[in-house]
């Protein structure tokens, strides 16, 4: 009787912890579930950094303006730089925000004020040229349209990510610039985002944060293990050495993309430190150049246009107080260092990247800034082919 007495004992107290063990089981269970989210959390943090929305907003615009920016629901717009193409080493995830790193030094042409720089003797003609009613149009936002991110993308990455071949061609869309472009191979991940296609432009930037160099495609397209382009530029962002002379980029005007747009994590720090890039319709560019650009395109020469790498300057009574935090940030920056003409497009679009957290609602509140409230400072000397 004892001995079953016992025997029933030890099954009684094996059962007890049988249970124990599974109810630790589903409650470590359950804490890794919540710590692995929060590390996944954590970890996509500190991918190497695209500039596209983690959760993109679809959003609705017209065709002509892309004016209505208005959110219609969620979908996952990520991209994990340099995990693209089978076979490729997968890159560390990048620790160092892009926004840490020197993008130029402080005495580079891109770099200095124009506060006080004296208004050119052709301002009236050459703004009144563009049209004076013409708004100042904030392409870049959260969210997408037409599947796309709203503004140019760029990708960061590090020392370690592998170099990748790039072979030169001409298409439909624009000729070979091979000869004025430098050679790869480069560290640009296979998987890096293009440009909106509506844009036409194929545009891919890449940043490496580790030693301060940035990578710019024109016309490219990711082809077997690397990429095609009509172009390529690369630039030392700890150097004041610009293109070499009469050489495009991946701008018409030969300058960086990448320096010269609106990012939010900057505007977030109070201050832009350099022009931003901004278009206009090839009938209004003068055919020739103003350092820093170094190149041209095909057109006229009239004292009513306005020359590659020209800035046009918000006046300094421009009443900004209105204006939310942010705006005024980046309308700061107008009457500083003020907008840089650098390629063709839609009059007055001013270039920027996308990002989850700009207010698009907002940012239409630059629409209120009109051509009339420039002027363009001096000239100086235009570069025009030989």
């Amino acid at each position: 009787m004892k001995t079953f007495i016992t025997f029933n004992l030890f099954i009684a107290f094996g059962i007890l912890k049988c249970m124990k063990a599974l109810l630790i089981v589903m409650v470590t269970t359950n804490s890794v579930c919540t710590g692995s989210c929060s590390k996944d959390t954590e970890l996509i943090a500190n991918q190497p950094e695209i500039a596209i929305n983690e959760k993109s907003k679809e959003a609705e615009k017209t065709d002509t303006e892309k004016d209505s920016y208005e959110n219609k629901g969620e979908s996952d717009g990520s991209t994990e730089s340099g995990q693209g193409a089978e076979g490729q080493p997968q890159q560390e995830p990048i620790m160092k925000s892009v926004e840490k790193i020197q993008i130029f030094p402080n005495d580079h042409a891109l770099k200095k004020s124009i506060s006080n720089k004296p208004v050119d003797k052709n301002s009236e003609a050459i703004l009144t040229h563009i049209d004076k009613n013409i708004s100042t149009f904030p392409d870049f936002g959260s969210g997408t349209w037409k599947g796309e991110p709203i503004g140019i993308p760029f990708t960061v990455v590090g020392k370690n990510q592998p170099k990748i071949p790039v072979t030169f061609r001409g298409n439909a869309t624009d000729a070979n610039y091979g000869h004025e472009s430098e050679k790869g191979p480069f560290p640009i991940p296979l998987n890096a985002p293009v440009e909106a296609k509506f844009a036409m432009d194929g545009h891919v930037i890449t940043v490496d944060v580790d030693n301060g160099m940035l990578y710019e495609l024109y016309n490219a397209e990711q082809s077997g293990a690397g990429w095609v382009a009509s172009s390529a530029a690369v630039f030392d962002l700890n150097s004041k050495e610009m293109r070499p002379e009469g050489w495009t980029s991946a701008d018409a005007a030969g300058l960086p993309i990448f320096p010269l747009l609106v990012r939010y994590e900057e505007t977030q720090t109070g201050e832009i430190d350099h022009p931003i890039r901004f278009v206009l319709e090839r009938s209004k560019i003068y055919e020739g150049y103003v350092h820093p650009a170094n190149h041209l395109i095909a057109g006229k020469k009239r004292d009513n246009l306005l020359p590659m790498g020209g800035r046009l300057r918000l006046k300094a009574d421009f009443d900004i107080s209105s204006f939310s935090a942010t705006n005024q940030v980046i309308l700061r920056a107008m009457k500083k260092y003020g907008l840089i003409l650098a390629d063709v497009g839609v009059n007055m679009y001013l270039k920027g990247a996308p990002h989850e957290k700009w207010d698009n609602n907002d940012l239409r509140e630059l629409k209120k800034v009109k051509v009339s409230n420039f002027e363009v400072i001096e000239l100086v000397e235009i570069k025009i082919r030989d």
